[in-house]
């Protein structure tokens, strides 16, 4: 799968992205790829504003490595652990959706799994559904495919959803912390041009569909900017989803984009 860099250029950029209904809910397969004006300049990597537990890792995104991305969900307000947790929530849907649900596993496990019971605390009160989530991860072990479990995947999309919009106090704030995340993310899974943590690329994947959904739910004019900015950042991953055997966008494509993102968010705070 071969990366094609994805920023529009015209006076229909706005147009084309916010009014077109034929945009994947989570931005993976159905999208097609966007045309390209030359890539911005590098910026210097960001800080990391987060230091903690390990997260996906490895060719098919399996557990391990250290990510910055990945906190003491212990401090995190429970706003920010619904988002990191949606985030990963959509990078496993999409790799089902993709037909690879090895790859799926593991992000898919953030909602019902001992070892992220700590993303969950005091979400039940929001609406959480555990066992959508069982039913999914039962799916998973028992080798069936997404269209097998189609309304299964739905309805853990439709939870999480609810999850997000019942703790929605602070939406720029979520997408500001989505951003740091994707991009600290983005730059462990990939390494001199290559895929090197393949769970990470994934994850910020994950990170950058659950920003932009956010950003939609605001609904205003002054946030289509956001909006549209965000579809281009979730369209820098391949159509098809954020396979391990993908070709990344460059790193410092991404940091323009979360780059660009960010100006636009800093209009709305």
């Amino acid at each position: 799968m071969t990366y094609t860099p994805k920023r529009w250029i015209g006076l229909g950029l706005s147009a084309a992205l916010l009014g077109s209904t034929a945009l994947a809910a989570c931005g993976g397969p159905g999208s097609e790829p966007v045309k390209a004006d030359p890539p911005a300049p590098k910026l210097a990597d960001a800080p990391a504003s987060m230091a903690g537990e390990g997260g996906e890792g490895g060719e098919g995104g399996g557990e391990g490595g250290a990510s910055a991305g990945h906190a003491d969900m212990q401090t995190l307000p429970v706003d920010r652990r619904i988002a990191f947790m949606s985030g990963h929530v959509a990078a496993g849907l999409a790799l089902y959706r993709a037909g690879a649900p090895d790859q799926a596993a593991p992000h898919l496990l953030h909602p019902v799994s001992e070892t992220h019971a700590a993303e969950r605390a005091g979400i039940d009160a929001l609406g959480f559904d555990a066992a959508i989530f069982e039913n999914v991860s039962a799916a998973l072990d028992e080798g069936k495919s997404a269209a097998e479990i189609a309304p299964q995947l739905d309805a853990a999309e439709a939870n999480i959803s609810l999850l997000q919009e019942n703790a929605n106090s602070d939406p720029v704030g979520q997408i500001d912390f989505l951003m740091d995340t994707c991009l600290e993310e983005y730059k462990i899974g990939v390494v001199n041009g290559a895929i090197d943590n393949a769970g990470e690329y994934q994850d910020a994947y994950g990170f950058s569909v659950v920003a932009r959904d956010i950003a939609r739910r605001l609904g205003t004019p002054e946030s289509e900017p956001l909006v549209m900015e965000l579809e281009l950042l979730v369209r820098m991953w391949p159509s098809e989803g954020p396979l391990a055997d993908s070709i990344p966008a460059p790193v410092s494509e991404i940091a323009a984009q979360v780059s660009r993102v960010k100006l636009e968010l800093s209009g709305l705070g």
